[in-house]
């Protein structure tokens, strides 16, 4: 059953204020609600390098209150893998009790998941680690200085993609990792967001889930960057809710093989709803270029749109 509020508030606090995430940045929101939901578990978590990591852990302090692995960019699905490897040995031995089951997380950005993680995230799901990975998903390197990734939209503005006479920012969609990882057969993968309600609970409802499953699960959620998007820091879970109801981010689950729509809007909005709350898509609201460019993004998005639907029978 999913928790009450009530239950959740009482929820060991994991994750402590102080740290030195920017204003606005949703990772602290959705890593302290994805902890929420694991209930009273103890928790072992692996963080790849980047925004969380860095401004969670400036030596010598930390804002983590749970046994916390800091790693490469690369390797937080094999961290988390080796560490969940150790630990059934140790159950094995009797080093720890049978019916005590630990929480084991990895969190990482969408470059380290989308692209040079990806490899050490599949072969974690191929062989059945009992964790959970969760994506952190900025749509750009933004700790490095906001350089595109497969997650980063077609038409963004981003350092290596920027906006111009020669292309119009990012040229090409980005990559499906949700159905990816949904094509790995694994216990479960939500695609969820940090939004206004419901939403939020869709997002603490999933990592209950993925926690209480046993074998690998993964989480892609959606988080707006304040820096990076170029959008007011007030506006975060605003701006997430929109990227749902324009359908720009499905809301939607596969447990155990069953595809299921967590959120569909009473209204479906235009695309332009959201990108014009973004200065990374300001370059689109104007002139001939702009104007195609929204038109094939609108396209693109009622493509998987419906895609999503088939795939949770609600065409």
């Amino acid at each position: 059953m999913p928790k009450s509020i009530k239950q959740l508030t009482e929820a060991p606090q994991r994750i402590t204020g102080g740290h030195r995430l920017c204003p606005g940045c949703a990772e602290p929101t959705i890593v302290r609600q994805v902890l929420m939901a694991a209930g009273d578990r103890p928790i072992i978590a692996a963080n790849a390098t980047g925004c969380l990591e860095v401004s969670s852990s400036v030596f010598p302090y930390t804002a983590w209150k749970i046994p916390w692995i800091h790693l490469a960019f690369e390797n937080a699905a094999a961290v988390i893998a080796g560490v969940e490897a150790a630990y059934q040995q140790w159950r094995r031995k009797g080093l720890i009790a049978p019916d005590v089951r630990y929480g084991l997380v990895a969190f990482a950005g969408d470059g380290g998941t989308y692209d040079i993680g990806l490899q050490a995230l599949s072969g974690m799901a191929e062989r059945w680690h009992d964790c959970v990975f969760v994506c952190l998903n900025n749509e750009a390197y933004m700790n490095t200085g906001v350089q595109r990734s497969s997650a980063t939209p077609y038409g963004a503005n981003t350092t290596t993609s920027p906006a111009g006479r020669v292309i119009p920012g990012k040229p090409v969609h980005r990559k499906d990792l949700t159905m990816i990882m949904a094509a790995h057969d694994i216990p479960y993968v939500a695609q969820v967001a940090p939004a206004l309600p419901p939403l939020w609970r869709h997002l603490i409802n999933a990592a209950e889930k993925a926690f209480e499953y046993e074998g690998p699960a993964f989480l892609n959620v959606l988080s707006p960057c304040p820096l990076g998007w170029i959008h007011d820091s007030s506006r975060t879970p605003e701006i997430a809710k929109l990227a749902v109801d324009t359908c720009f981010w499905p809301i939607y689950e596969v447990d155990h093989g069953a595809w299921k729509l967590l959120y569909k809007p009473k209204e479906k909005l235009p695309i332009e709803a959201y990108l014009e709350t973004q200065g990374r898509f300001r370059h689109l609201m104007r002139g001939d270029q702009g104007a195609q460019v929204r038109k094939e993004m609108q396209a693109w998005v009622d493509y998987k749109w419906e895609q999503v639907l088939k795939l949770c029978g609600e065409a």
